[in-house]
């Protein structure tokens, strides 16, 4: 039975936050902007990301958009309107949802439905897994705008699919399908609209049942790998493989494999 955290905490103006047992699905609720983020959504979904943090109950983290046509259009343009440099540098330099997602301890799914566009996009890269629906498109499209990618897109795009691809997006400002985006290594697959939220969620229990411990020094070595030289990463590694044995999920786990059942794991 789902189960919604606004029963627990504070209600949100932009976004619907439900609990299925251990995922919680965070849904862009703006429908007549097709999802597009402006400023209080992007303070909201740091702020229910800080909620969920440190609670036990919640293993596995979804972003979504409300409805089939949109998962997040993009930026909301209509606040970019009047702004000066200074202005939109404070904007950009104010904590920020991209990288509150990047440096959750958590896995984060974005499950993708719909436009997938600028700030969506880089959402969506933020995120560790990202399933999309066959009626979704991607894109980098600020340059039609006269501007470029300012929430991670010239970057995690870059590290994701290589500088080609992300040239190629973001100079061209060309939307591409979901096939396409699998193809380059955007999303990690593609499943029928119907399918989506089944898929998606099938996946997401199954990491949830793992090792919140071995879960997080797993996000934290694989992150590391294109962020640092070989050297560092492989000496991350070692350091982050030997804190898994002080955890008594690993003597869990352990324990369970020797003795042929199910592993139950507390995250400790």
């Amino acid at each position: 039975m789902s189960q919604s955290l606004e029963s627990s905490s504070q209600s949100y103006e932009t976004l619907l936050v439900e609990r299925r047992e251990r995922v919680c699905i965070i849904t862009i609720n703006r429908p007549e902007k097709r999802n597009a983020l402006n400023i209080k959504t992007r303070e909201e979904g740091a702020r229910v990301l800080d909620e969920l943090r440190d609670e036990e109950g919640v293993g596995v983290v979804v972003f979504t958009g409300t409805g089939d046509k949109a998962f997040i259009a993009g930026a909301d343009i209509a606040e970019f309107a009047g702004r000066t440099a200074l202005t939109q540098r404070d904007v950009m330099t104010a904590r920020s949802l991209f990288n509150a997602i990047d440096t959750f301890p958590k896995p984060v799914i974005a499950m993708i439905n719909g436009y997938c566009l600028g700030g969506g996009c880089e959402l969506a890269l933020a995120c560790d897994l990202r399933i999309a629906s066959e009626t979704a498109s991607f894109g980098q499209p600020e340059i039609n705008l006269g501007i470029i990618p300012g929430g991670g897109g010239t970057q995690r795009l870059t590290r994701l699919v290589g500088e080609g691809k992300a040239m190629e997006m973001i100079l061209t400002g060309e939307i591409i399908n979901a096939h396409t985006a699998y193809n380059i290594g955007l999303v990690n697959m593609v499943v029928p609209a119907a399918d989506l939220e089944a898929r998606t969620m099938e996946i997401a229990n199954r990491i949830a049942e793992k090792s919140p411990v071995a879960l997080r020094m797993a996000k934290e070595a694989v992150k590391l790998a294109s962020r640092s030289n070989l050297d560092e990463g492989l000496r991350r590694e070692v350091d982050l493989f030997a804190l898994c044995f002080s955890s008594e999920d690993k003597d869990e786990g352990v324990k369970a494999f020797l003795e042929k059942r199910k592993p139950v794991f507390k995250g400790k």
